[in-house]
């Protein structure tokens, strides 16, 4: 009898949720955390069994930093180990993650065996998160999912505060001096690679590295990334979902 398993990621700007069957995804979901956490996670878990037999789920597994309101999981794990669990399922070489989510950003090394050896974690304030990449789009009358193309060839323009209510004023300071969008979106970028090779820096830095959460969707980040570690990145092809598939895979055993 075929068998499923759940991961359900409640971050602070999306909830992501995949149905396991303990070699690949059968099913995902991606939507907006909103202001409950709880309902958001709940309303995953029950798009993703939808038309599937309840007794056949071994177990629902809650990560991120919602998981706290999960009352319905068999369990809940550290979206750290979650991150650990699902990157390494998908390429065992990896041994530092590169982590950017809505509101924090970390930096995980592994083992040979995929187990966490040390991380860092930035979760004192948005600088260089996808909420810093949000507010400050905005300010430039586009959104996350246009700002690639808007940066894209340009020549950055130096952001210099990477406080996101700074940044928003120097961004309309930008705009009143008639610099272009374009050069004003590649600095934002630019500004968030600093801010993740920083991270980067002060954790121990080993090959293979991989870059997760949903900033990794941008192509312009990861060629900036790339450019100043001087080697090749490993995105996987739902990024934005590592941290539920390692949930479901800790679920499935």
């Amino acid at each position: 009898m075929k068998e499923y398993s759940i991961g359900i990621d409640s971050g602070s700007v999306a909830t992501k949720a995949v149905l396991f069957d303990g070699e690949k995804v059968i099913k995902k979901i991606i939507i907006p955390t909103g202001w409950s956490p709880r309902k958001t996670s709940l309303h995953a878990y029950e798009l993703l069994t939808d038309g599937i037999d309840k007794d056949k789920i071994k177990k629902v597994i809650g990560t991120g930093y919602g998981r706290v309101s999960m009352d319905f999981v068999d369990k809940k794990v550290t979206e750290i180990t979650c991150h650990t669990k699902g990157i390494f399922f998908l390429n065992k070489n990896i041994r530092t993650i590169l982590d950017i989510g809505g509101q924090d950003s970390k930096v995980i090394n592994i083992d040979d065996n995929g187990n966490v050896v040390n991380f860092i974690m930035n979760d004192k304030c948005a600088a260089g998160t996808g909420k810093f990449l949000e507010v400050t789009s905005n300010k430039l009358g586009s959104d996350i999912e246009n700002i690639d193309e808007l940066a894209k060839d340009a020549i950055p323009e130096n952001i210099s505060s990477m406080c996101t209510v700074f940044a928003e004023s120097e961004i309309v300071s930008l705009l009143a001096q008639d610099i272009p969008k374009e050069n004003i979106a590649a600095g934002i970028l630019k500004s968030i690679a600093n801010k993740g090779m920083s991270i980067l820096n002060k954790g121990n830095l080993q090959d293979v590295i991989a870059f997760t959460g949903g900033l990794a969707q941008s192509k312009e980040l990861v060629k900036m990334l790339e450019e100043k570690l001087n080697k090749k990145i490993f995105i996987a092809e739902d990024a934005q979902i590592i941290g539920a598939l390692g949930a479901a895979i800790i679920g499935f055993k």
